[in-house]
């Protein structure tokens, strides 16, 4: 059976597209989630919403507990994970308001636990990570985004940092002559511990600043990017009412990670 675990932010969990919400608090041996879980329906099929940050924004990119979420939704019996995020342009070609389906990531964190496996005592566990976001699932969001009209880039890399401060000039060139293309703070630890629950995951990032590299743009601000975020949170949940309908029965067993 489809069940469907949304990471996002505010503004996703409108009732207008989440049909018989119910919110659940739940515990995991990680902790507690960044929020409670609000379940519902979207098109007929069972969904699973969790906000990254918190229901206020209360957590740093480093303070997300990413192993409780991800354990969370895997306790629901979620089977594909879609996730949006904010996402700063390190390219010219991709601009404010348009959405990049990640294929690749860049970790440059240094302060989180991006594992389950904290120990070997039960086995070595190296989790593969070539190809860290589900192909599948990047299809039928690129087709549906194109079906949608929406500016949308089939792949790119994401360089994720530590946050919560935004890049020097020095970074934002130095992640640009790594191949990166755009830049937030939270997808790799993210899709890192999705890949080793075995949860199929996508994520969607939305452009909504140039970092800092552009010089004929002023720096990246905290509130340009909820500008650029709030002018286009309804082209996300149409995205996502029509995304989630086409979804297919993975026939996967998710790994025991407790």
């Amino acid at each position: 059976m489809i069940k469907v675990g949304i990471i996002g932010g505010s503004g996703l969990d409108d009732p207008v597209i989440i049909h018989e919400p119910e919110e659940k608090s739940v515990d995991t041996p990680y902790g507690n989630p960044s929020s409670v879980l609000t379940t519902g329906k979207i098109e007929g099929l069972d969904v699973v919403l969790l906000s990254r940050h918190g229901k206020k924004h209360q957590f740093t990119p480093t303070g997300v507990n990413y192993r409780a979420n991800i354990y969370a939704l895997k306790e629901e019996g979620v089977t594909h994970i879609l996730a949006t995020t904010a996402c700063g342009s390190m390219k010219k070609e991709i601009n404010r308001g348009d959405f990049v389906i990640l294929d690749q990531f860049i970790d440059f964190t240094r302060h989180r636990r991006s594992t389950f496996f904290d120990s070997f005592e039960h086995g070595i566990v190296h989790a593969p990570m070539a190809d860290p976001f589900d192909e599948e699932l990047r299809r039928v969001v690129y087709e549906t985004s194109l079906e949608l009209g929406l500016k949308i880039h089939e792949k790119g890399t994401v360089i994720t940092i530590e946050g919560p401060r935004f890049s020097t000039k020095a970074e934002s060139e130095m992640f640009r002559m790594w191949g990166a293309d755009v830049i937030n703070m939270s997808i790799a630890t993210e899709v890192i511990l999705a890949n080793e629950a075995d949860i199929p995951y996508c994520a969607v990032a939305m452009s909504t600043d140039y970092d800092c590299w552009k010089d004929d743009e002023p720096p990246v601000s905290w509130d340009e990017i909820m500008m650029v975020f709030n002018n286009n949170v309804d082209k996300v949940k149409k995205l996502l009412v029509n995304v989630i309908p086409k979804i297919n029965d993975p026939g996967k067993n998710i790994k025991d990670v407790k």
